[in-house]
């Protein structure tokens, strides 16, 4: 008998002896495999064959219900169940805004730099992306308005901005509060959506997250993406959309749900169950701690082994830290011999939408421990020493 030899079952593969920073993924050591076995029993016992149907196109409701009470709770906001929407994944949420409210040929503003398979998912859509720089307090409103003078001047208006107001992907800063209001007020000004990406709020290490961009908005400006990939696991493709009724109601009686129902209902159920018992409240807690621990322990590791010349952002919550180089050095030169140091990062041009990042990386420390972290910086920062 032949045996077959499958590829992984996985995306993502690690390679034994590497110090795997390119990774924004949660080490498998972390992952709730105990409340995830008891929750489809649970779900089973309380829901009955519910699961297993087609679900509602919103989504399944006894989730949403539990996050409409949490969000209601945590933001201070009156939020309604129909304003909310189930989701397979931010990605999928991303998709399914692009595919329902803009064109091919929208413009579509971006921060720079963002998350680069964000812009993969806007790039499938044939939208015109105009980039907005950043700095160490998130978008610069300055470059922003001068981005929307310019559509202006061209006769056009921007569909939506896609950002990533709180522990951005890749830099981990938070879009600061005056930035936050001056960014809403724009869009009022010029009548664009914003399409919030917030998967990482609940990765707050040094206090509290700063309120949504949606918990700041009038309705209807702002629609707000939520995940339980980064707080539960990427595996369960699952999340949500805050969003005005309208909104909610135009992705809800889509073709795609009007064919198959809720994207990822039976595991929407499973979690309600699990959320419901108190398992993700204890789960998030010990995620913090861990990443607190990681985060710090990263942090240290750069101060002592990154050459001069280099700097750090030190974020309060998420997965990343975005590393500075000095002028004369190339990050995407960096990577092709990252290899010979038995270590991986992304270079910032892949995550940088104008040609720019090249003195810029991001490094992913969610995924490895603290010793592992360590030997991570001290091999990063023999590469660029010797560059």
């Amino acid at each position: 008998m032949t045996t077959r030899v499958l590829p992984s079952s996985t995306q993502m593969v690690r390679r034994d002896g590497f110090s795997e920073f390119n990774f924004g993924q949660p080490d498998p050591d972390l992952l709730p495999v105990d409340e995830m076995r008891r929750a489809p029993a649970e779900a089973f016992t309380r829901f009955g064959t519910d699961p297993l149907a087609y679900g509602a196109p919103e989504g399944a409701w006894p989730l949403l219900g539990w996050l409409r009470d949490r969000l209601t709770a945590q933001e201070g906001i009156d939020l309604a169940l129909d304003e909310m929407l189930g989701t397979g994944g931010n990605s999928e949420a991303l998709d399914q805004i692009c595919t329902l409210f803009t064109r091919p040929g929208d413009v579509v503003l971006v921060e720079s730099p963002t998350y680069h398979l964000g812009l993969r998912i806007l790039h499938d859509h044939a939208l015109d992306l105009r980039p907005v720089p950043a700095d160490d307090d998130g978008l610069r409103v300055d470059a922003l308005e001068q981005a929307l003078t310019q559509l202006a001047a061209e006769g056009r208006r921007a569909r939506f901005l896609y950002s990533i107001p709180t522990f951005h992907n890749p830099t981990g800063v938070n879009l600061a509060m005056d930035r936050r209001r001056a960014v809403i007020d724009l869009a009022g000004q010029h009548d664009f959506l914003i399409v919030e990406d917030d998967v990482y709020r609940e990765l707050a290490y040094d206090g509290p997250a700063p309120p949504s961009l949606f918990a700041m908005a009038p309705r209807g400006r702002v629609m707000r993406m939520g995940s339980f990939a980064k707080t539960l696991a990427p595996g369960v493709r699952l999340g949500f959309i805050t969003c005005a009724a309208d909104q909610a109601r135009r992705i809800a009686d889509g073709g795609l749900r009007d064919s198959g129902g809720s994207p990822s209902y039976a595991m929407g159920m499973f979690v309600a169950a699990l959320c419901e018992s108190g398992d993700y409240d204890r789960h998030v807690a010990r995620l913090r701690d861990a990443y607190r621990t990681r985060r710090d322990a990263l942090l240290a590791a750069l101060e002592t082994h990154l050459p001069a010349g280099c700097r750090f952002t030190r974020p309060g919550g998420g997965y990343f830290v975005w590393v500075t180089v000095p002028d004369h050095l190339d990050t995407n030169v960096l990577a092709e011999r990252a290899d010979e140091y038995r270590v991986s990062f992304i270079p910032g041009a892949r995550l940088c939408a104008d040609g720019g990042g090249q003195r810029a990386l991001r490094l992913a420390f969610s995924l490895m421990k603290p010793d592992e972290l360590t030997e991570g910086a001290r091999r990063l920062g023999a590469l660029i020493a010797g560059a």
